[in-house]
């Protein structure tokens, strides 16, 4: 059994067994380990379950640093939606406009890189309607997942990066469909370092990290390292005919660039999440046009610009962007004005196929369930 390492923000116990128990069973679902933070009326509860090393006794950080994934493409939206604020750029101008140089669709605007509907082919590959999977670069899932982890120190250009998806045919035409694609936040990632002469990070920086405090979140770029204390990230695969299962933690996440690249940790998305909906980033107007949800063909989950907007089995809309970093992933939700909000950091065995991922889901469920019913 964990040990409830729980506190709220004055310091006295927060008894949530409901929690403790929700991520004690996640555990035994298949994850390595589980923290989870959950701010609510009731304050705030911080906890953590299973083990920070496969092998290890010492429990998870509750407040470790964790890669976030797609996670990422809310704050990279909030940067480019601070620069429509300020009159820097317009949703509805054409993106080509602001990157020369690449030969973007002249139709497809800045608003439909953030809802992914451009219809740029995915860099990290396609999935076609019958099944049939069109490659891009290397990545650790499917047909290339057994070969990447001796490739996992690679470094990839952005730029290279949107050459490629570029170079492939588009998925649709710009704005008639929606189609996820890391591309469009890579595309994204290009437009703010062209507009503002910084890199991502130091306008990241500049817009939201320095105004909230966010000292633990970091944008890597194409370094491996991630600061400490942190789980472990592990991968399965099949080496030369048999399993093997390594540590891959350390890892050169610019095979995904500003689809999934950054670091964190639970309470920084808490108070990131907090602080976009309760509207301290980003002007009423446009943090209701990030909010809008766009269909997505998948039940009870749209899209806006950078964040999914669901509906809970209660009905209840909650905002959201979860993200899978190759044995990390992490979790974040929040209630349309930013007052109650679920995050959490999970560490796994990852595999080519995507094993963890129904147990992945159903993690989600159950702390929906738990925290806003």
């Amino acid at each position: 059994m964990s040990v409830d390492l729980s506190q709220s923000t004055t310091g006295a116990r927060q008894e949530r067994p409901e929690l403790q128990q929700a991520i004690e069973e996640i555990v035994e679902s298949g994850f390595v380990g589980v923290s989870l933070r959950v701010r609510d009326e009731q304050g705030e509860w911080l906890g953590a379950a299973g083990v920070a090393e496969v092998g290890g006794a010492a429990k998870p950080p509750v407040n470790g640093y964790v890669r976030i994934g797609s996670n990422t493409k809310t704050f990279i939206a909030t940067v480019v939606l601070r620069l429509v604020a300020e009159g820097r750029i317009g949703l509805d101008d054409r993106a080509a406009d602001h990157l020369p140089g690449y030969e973007v669709d002249e139709r497809i605007t800045v608003r439909m890189l953030l809802q992914h509907t451009s219809g740029v082919f995915n860099f990290s590959g396609e999935v076609d309607a019958d099944g049939t999977i069109v490659p891009g670069i290397l990545i650790p899932y499917g047909p290339t997942g057994d070969q990447w982890p001796e490739h996992r120190f690679s470094v990839h250009r952005p730029q290279d990066l949107v050459r490629l998806a570029l170079s492939k045919p588009a998925r649709f035409e710009p704005g008639t469909k929606w189609s996820y694609s890391n591309t469009n936040y890579v595309l994204a990632r290009l437009l703010i370092e062209q507009v503002t002469g910084r890199t991502v990070a130091e306008e990241t920086q500049r817009s939201i990290l320095g105004p909230l405090g966010l000292s633990d979140t970091v944008l890597p770029d194409a370094s491996p390292e991630i600061p400490e204390p942190y789980a472990h990230a592990y991968f399965r695969y099949d080496d030369g005919g048999a399993q093997r299962t390594i540590d891959i933690t350390r890892q050169n996440p610019s095979w995904i660039s500003s689809g999934g690249d950054m670091i964190s940790t639970v309470r920084d998305l808490g108070t990131f999440i907090s602080a976009l909906l309760g509207g301290e980033l980003l002007p009423a107007p446009l943090l209701a046009e990030m909010c809008t949800p766009h269909p997505t063909g998948i039940p009870n989950m749209d899209y806006g610009l950078g964040v999914f907007v669901l509906t809970t089995a209660g009905g209840r809309t909650v905002i959201s962007h979860n993200g899978a970093a190759v044995g990390h992933a992490a979790l974040m939700y929040s209630t349309p004005d930013g007052r109650t909000t679920l995050t959490a950091a999970l560490n796994c065995v990852d595999d080519p196929n995507l094993s963890i991922a129904p147990a992945f889901q159903v993690a989600q469920h159950r702390l929906l369930g738990e925290v806003f019913g």
